[in-house]
């Protein structure tokens, strides 16, 4: 059974794990704007303290991430571990998503990336953005989607 439940401080190293793994995994031609070290210092100080970060856990073993930016309508994250994909993961993520975020929900996905921007146009999400990915760190070209109720 997989359980999806707060993050917590001594979570934050899987956490890391399952981004790198993840992110990787998913975008094999983009590359990382952050180190390892970086990546597991920021989620460790920043992302597990601080922002509103959920994991999916199976077998006492995360699979799977969500971070919600404080107080706004932004996923900022959502990663899960290639062995996740395809069951239905992503889709309570987002469900648990909109039910925290009622007023609606915005994402930048990397335009590389057609499977997650087929995944969340099925979950109600549209393009209101594209950029050419000179201001994010990867450098990469992204879209910004949006969900309203």
């Amino acid at each position: 059974m997989i359980e999806i439940r707060r993050a917590q401080p001594a979570d934050a190293a899987d956490v890391a794990s399952v981004y790198i793994r993840s992110f990787d995994a998913a975008l094999p031609t983009v590359r990382r704007g952050k180190t390892d070290e970086e990546i597991i210092a920021y989620i460790a100080r920043v992302v597990v303290p601080v922002r509103e970060t959920w994991v999916a856990e199976r077998d006492g073993g995360l699979i799977g991430l969500m971070v919600l930016a404080e107080d706004s309508g932004w996923i900022s994250q959502l990663y899960l571990l290639p062995e996740a994909r395809g069951r239905g993961l992503g889709d309570r993520f987002v469900a648990l998503a909109k039910e925290r975020r009622p007023e609606g929900l915005q994402l930048w996905a990397f335009q590389v990336n057609g499977p997650a921007l087929r995944f969340y146009a099925r979950h109600g999400f549209v393009e209101v953005e594209r950029t050419d990915g000179a201001e994010n760190q990867e450098k990469e070209p992204d879209v910004r989607m949006e969900w309203l109720p």
